[in-house]
């Protein structure tokens, strides 16, 4: 028997004001990107905006459903305009930022199991250039995340097929 460990690692800046500019504009696009947000059953505000090595911004919110396996996650929705407007263009980052309209979050959160997929093989395909992750609440810390697989670091792709 063997045992082995991988680690995970981020940043946290309890502080937003300390977080590089490129990377706070693009958190201030994920907060206008939860106005595009549709959120009727759940309150549940998620904006995402991503920096692609254009230098374009893009920014989406996730779009809900009364049937909830049909809903679209801000995330998924954001890389998919992106990868329709703008094909093979790789992305630099991605900002996520959430707001609860029945409480105040303060902590981020974190993308769903399918968004982290989604994510992987996104930076799969861009030669496994990786995604820098910015997630904040709505308002509050910061935490940066460099490289999907801190988030999967077991993530599933073709090598298996």
């Amino acid at each position: 028997m063997e045992r082995k460990q991988k680690a995970i690692e981020w940043i946290r800046y309890d502080d937003p004001d300390e977080v590089p500019p490129p990377w706070r504009h693009l958190l201030e696009e994920a907060g206008r990107g939860w106005n595009k947000a549709w959120a009727p059953y759940s309150q549940f505000l998620v904006g995402a905006a991503v920096l692609l090595d254009n230098g374009i911004v893009l920014s989406a919110g996730n779009q809900e459903n009364a049937a909830y396996p049909m809903c679209l996650c801000a995330e998924r929705t954001v890389l998919a305009t992106a990868a329709s407007q703008y094909p093979g263009t790789a992305v630099r980052a991605l900002a996520i930022r959430v707001k609860n309209l029945r409480k105040k979050l303060t902590e981020p959160a974190t993308p769903c199991g399918a968004c982290r997929q989604v994510l992987y093989e996104t930076e799969l395909r861009q030669d496994g250039k990786p995604i820098t992750l910015i997630l904040q609440g709505e308002e509050g810390p910061v935490v940066v995340i460099e490289g999907i697989a801190h988030l999967l670091p077991f993530g599933f792709d073709h090598s298996a097929l």
